[in-house]
């Protein structure tokens, strides 16, 4: 997920100064990417992260904005984890961190969404938010038809939670349930753009706008190519099949035909490759498309009938059969 980790180390290096919103996005990356623990009868606030970058972030915002030092560990990959993950505890003032973070309520329970004052925070806040969630547990897919900007959630709250914060940066979300798992998805395309520009990913954006760009050429040029491959079939099959009928009809009339059907009808089957426009041109002096489709239609409308009168197959009699139900 080269995407991922290229928006990850960009929203990594953002330097934001205002202190509420740098606490918003703690809480979310604290709440989105690990949990509270009873240690030793002490409540510890874990994270589990999978990049050194944001593990420095998290470790230099709980320095500088709470005052508590943390404690960093690498966690080795295993069957269900392709990548090395990092984890930062807090032991020493964990408890105090997560009524400080909101991820205890006033009674020491365990939040199941968000801090509400971090979903009814100002714009900065709210974005804030989403960059937590996505360095904590986020993923982003590369444009193309299942392109998806998506969030892992520990909780359906967080999830609706985050589903809110989005609406009101006015931007479309959907949480989504998949085997237990809580997710948030935006799968629009410009809905995804806005979004990590809201983050902060303003470079990442780019690239991603760009490969998006080209993928929608790619698709167009394939959609025309493909367009161009049917109508050409089409057309060499309606040749087919009028060149076949206009041989029928000689036959039926045998010799017994107006010199300008008759015309008509060699000139169809000289140029049997030639749309009825260029028939048009080949004819001496030239005649529209019209004017030589309606005198191959009366060719063969006098054949047929003729057939019929005689009883013997009409025009239709020397098609292919793949042609037949055309």
């Amino acid at each position: 997920m080269a995407l991922t980790a290229d928006v990850k180390d960009e929203l990594a290096r953002l330097e934001i100064s205002k202190t509420t919103v740098r606490a918003a996005e703690l809480a979310t990356i604290l709440r989105f990417s690990g949990g509270l623990h009873l240690i030793s009868g002490r409540i510890a606030v874990e994270s589990e992260l999978d990049s050194p970058l944001i593990v420095r972030r998290v470790r230099k915002d709980l320095a500088e904005l709470y005052g508590v030092r943390s404690e960093a560990a690498a966690v080795s990959s295993t069957g269900a984890r392709r990548a090395n993950q990092y984890l930062v505890r807090v032991l020493d003032g964990g408890e105090t961190l997560a009524r400080q973070t909101g991820l205890l309520d006033a009674r020491r329970r365990p939040i199941r969404g968000l801090p509400n004052r971090l979903t009814t925070g100002s714009r900065d806040e709210l974005a804030a938010v989403w960059r937590g969630a996505f360095l904590a547990t986020g993923s982003l897919t590369d444009p193309g038809r299942s392109a998806a900007l998506e969030v892992t959630c520990p909780a359906n709250e967080a999830a609706m939670a985050l589903v809110g914060a989005a609406g009101r940066l006015s931007i479309s979300a959907k949480a989504r349930e998949v085997r237990g798992v809580h997710r948030v998805v935006i799968r629009d395309g410009e809905a995804i753009s806005a979004m990590l520009v809201h983050m902060g990913a303003a470079e990442s954006v780019k690239a991603w706008e760009e490969m998006r760009q080209r993928r929608e050429v790619r698709a167009t040029a394939n959609r025309l190519v493909n367009f161009d491959d049917a109508n050409l079939r089409r057309s060499a099959q309606a040749a087919v099949a009028a060149c076949a009928r206009v041989e029928r009809a000689m036959e039926i009339l045998d010799g017994d035909i107006p010199e300008h059907l008759r015309y008509a009808g060699e000139l169809r089957l000289r140029f049997r490759d030639s749309s009825l426009d260029e028939l048009g041109h080949h004819a001496d002096p030239p005649m529209t498309k019209d004017a030589v489709a309606g005198r191959i239609r009366r060719l063969l409308a006098m054949a047929d009938k003729k057939a019929s009168d005689l009883g013997i197959p009409g025009t239709d009699a020397n098609l292919p059969p793949d042609l037949l139900d055309d």
